[in-house]
């Protein structure tokens, strides 16, 4: 349950602690007081999105934080490595005036995605857009799934769903028409030509690119090898007879003192590395020697490497892989007519393969139907709407294969609202405070198979008055016995079966407007039902009737008991 909401410089709100109880908790104030700003602030802490808009004027950040006590969020913790203290979650949301968003769970920085997670299995707010989710026809199916927990089964049909329509896009791209293949045909029979023609070997390129630029300064490069192989070997003084003739002295002086020994060993090494040089050069040299043309020859094929390059967009690399692939595709288009026969063959496997498990899915949901039914309508004469009749109508989907992503079924909401009309669509045939209890009902209903400790109601009320919002106010305080509640209301109906009730209250100070939350005794409690009744004209006989239908609301309450 939600046990604290702690908001401080949110919007009018410059601070407020609240302390939410079991059963139901009940909001009221005046239009404007600040309700909404609460219900924002919970929607804040659930990962909704957040802006510098709601952040108090004057104030450089807002901050939001909420402690809940539950187990439901054990599993989620654990995977993502966050432990609560004593059991209690705390969940911060920060504001700040650059309009970007801190999120914390017990101290942990979490994503708002992360957050968005955790609030799911934390509170269940039901609010405007409820409303609008269900007047849209295309999410009467998740609410029927939802109910008959049908969400592993949805699972496993979809991968198998998934699998048909990736060979069913396979297919799709080798039955080309004939002259679209004929025309991919022609564009891969050239480039396989053109690429074979080129001839092209990895590392081709680098190589002859090197060899291009030795031939470039060959010249100079001759010049300065000449002139170290003359000086080395060639000129009639040189260095290798010189080292030689040297080696020669050293070893007869070495007969005469051993100690020289180790330097006639360095001298014939120097011997070796010179008369080393000496063949390196020589071999160097002879790749010097060109036929005449070869360097044309080299910066023809460079450049031709080079236009290939810029025609295919690649490399050298890549031009070789595009040969490849054009060769593997251009199998592919040839070979075909029998992929195709065998494709169609598996896709015909594959598409018999789910739609029986779409049958299985219909089969459950239309078991789960008639549950649904029943229940929702149990749970509208509840709410004042005796002659109600409501029915789910599951009828084929259209398209490919007769199938989509959830199965084979399309699931629409009817109902009638009064005794001898015709069933029709609820966007057509309810009014808005029929919309209200509806939506009550089904969360009531859905309830049922839900963990989430704590539901949130905002605009419950709309278009509801009289008997009906008395019937509202007695729904709500049932689902409270199981529970937690959260309730903000304009109607005395619903505000006296509150067990926790909070008025929310705008006032001004030195020029700037404040909103407090307070929760209110007894004694109090019954002005705040006697201004819902009349406004500013409370009366005496106001206030008796307001005590007389607190005390019938607590009959009411222990009467369950």
């Amino acid at each position: 349950m939600l046990n604290e909401l702690h908001i401080n410089n949110i919007a009018v709100i410059e601070h407020a602690d609240i302390e939410f109880e079991n059963g139901l908790n009940i909001m009221t104030g005046e239009t404007g007081a600040g309700k909404s700003i609460v219900i924002d602030s919970l929607n804040a802490v659930l990962g909704s999105r957040t802006s510098r808009e709601m952040i108090r004027s004057g104030a450089d950040k807002g901050v939001v934080t909420a402690v809940f006590n539950t187990d439901e969020a054990n599993d989620w913790l654990e995977e993502n490595d966050i432990d609560s203290e004593d059991g209690s979650i705390i969940v911060q949301r920060k504001i700040s005036s650059d309009g970007k968003s801190s999120c914390r769970v017990c101290g942990m920085p979490v994503t708002v995605a992360q957050l968005r997670e955790l609030g799911c299995l934390l509170l269940d707010l039901h609010g405007q857009d409820d409303g609008r989710q269900l007047m849209d026809e295309g999410n009467h199916i998740r609410y029927l799934d939802s109910y008959g927990e049908l969400s592993a089964d949805i699972e496993k049909y979809k991968i198998e769903y998934l699998k048909l329509r990736e060979m069913e896009d396979q297919l799709e791209k080798l039955d080309m028409d004939e002259s679209e293949r004929l025309r991919k045909i022609d564009e891969l029979q050239y480039v396989i030509q053109e690429l074979e023609n080129a001839n092209i070997i990895e590392g081709e390129e680098e190589e002859k690119t090197e060899r291009r630029d030795l031939l470039h300064n060959s010249e100079k490069i001759s010049e300065f090898i000449s002139k170290a192989y003359g000086n080395l070997y060639e000129n009639e003084i040189n260095a290798g007879d010189l080292l030689s003739e040297a080696t020669g002295v050293l070893q007869r002086a070495s007969l005469i003192s051993e100690e020289l020994a180790g330097t006639v060993d360095v001298m014939t090494q120097a011997e070796q590395l010179v008369n080393d040089a000496v063949e390196r050069i020589s071999d160097f040299q002879r790749k010097l020697d060109f036929a005449p043309g070869e360097y044309d020859e080299l910066e023809t094929r460079l450049s031709y490497l080079k236009r290939l390059q810029r025609k295919y967009r690649t490399d050298e690399h890549g031009l070789i892989e595009l040969l490849d692939n054009s060769k593997t595709k251009l199998d592919e288009i040839n070979n075909s007519n029998h992929s195709i026969e065998v494709l169609a063959e598996d896709i015909n496997k594959q598409a018999e393969k789910c739609r029986e498990q779409a049958a299985v899915l219909k089969k459950k949901r239309l078991r789960t139907a008639e549950l649904l039914e029943r229940n929702i309508e149990k749970e509208l004469k509840d709410l004042n709407m005796a002659s109600v009749r409501f029915k789910i109508e599951i009828s084929d989907v259209s398209g490919r294969d007769g199938l989509n992503e959830t199965g084979m079924d399309k699931v629409r909401f009817l109902m009638a609202a009064n005794t001898g009309e015709n069933l029709g669509k609820i966007t057509k045939v309810a009014s808005g405070g029929e919309l209200s209890r509806i939506m009550l009902a089904m969360k009531n209903v859905l309830a049922v198979n839900d963990p989430v400790d704590t539901m949130v109601f905002d605009e419950i009320d709309t278009g509801v008055s009289g008997i009906a919002a008395q019937k509202v106010g007695e729904k709500l305080s049932n689902v409270a016995k199981n529970k937690q509640v959260i309730c903000v209301t304009h109607l005395p109906q619903i505000a006296i079966m509150a067990d926790a009730h909070f008025l929310i209250e705008k006032s001004e100070e030195q020029g700037r407007t404040y909103t407090s939350v307070t929760k209110l005794p007894d004694k109090d409690r019954v002005y705040e039902i006697a201004r819902l009744h009349g406004g500013e004209n409370i009366s005496d006989l106001t206030l008796a009737s307001a005590e007389e239908q607190l005390k019938e609301a607590e009959k009411y309450k222990n009467s369950r008991s």
